[in-house]
């Protein structure tokens, strides 16, 4: 018989998505997301991030100041990034699992690339512009966005053992 308490397709996904944040260096915002084709297969995965070859010590992490001593014009969102990481041909029909509701800019690149679903974890920022707008251009070419659901409270991941075979 097999087991009852194995994880869904989208606690999996949100859950390497979640995985993924965690490389992030962003000491306020960390954010995931992962790619997944029509055949459950994941071409993708990203997070926030400068762009390869800056290191992390190149410009500032802060989120206030003057704009250019900050990391908004050089932190490619873990969105865009998963896109840009894509070991398949193309993006078209796949899901995006993602921690944080895309902002308007990555929506741009969502539905540039063919993604035609998009599950998120948060929308902590949907009363924003940037998010209202996100809306909008997704709705208007019918890609659709659901809030992940679950019943689980974590996926605890334990790095210094495996449980053993039965």
């Amino acid at each position: 018989m097999k087991r009852k308490d194995y994880i869904s397709w989208d606690e999996y996904f949100m859950g390497v998505a979640l995985l993924s944040s965690m490389r992030s260096k962003d000491p306020n915002t960390q954010v995931g997301a992962c790619i997944v084709n029509k055949n459950k297969k994941i071409v993708a995965v990203g997070y926030n991030g400068f762009p390869t070859g800056i290191t992390d010590e190149s410009f500032s992490w802060e989120s206030s100041g003057d704009f250019l001593d900050t990391k908004y014009p050089y932190v490619c969102h873990a969105e865009l990034n998963a896109i840009l990481n894509k070991i398949s041909p193309d993006l078209v029909g796949c899901t995006l699992y993602t921690t944080l509701f895309p902002c308007n800019e990555c929506s741009k690149a969502i539905i540039q690339s063919g993604i035609s679903k998009l599950v998120y974890l948060s929308d902590k920022y949907e009363q924003s512009d940037i998010v209202k707008a996100s809306k909008r251009m997704l709705d208007a070419v019918n890609i659709s966005y659901v809030k992940f659901n679950t019943t689980r409270k974590s996926i605890l991941l334990d790095l210094t053992e495996i449980k053993p075979f039965k």
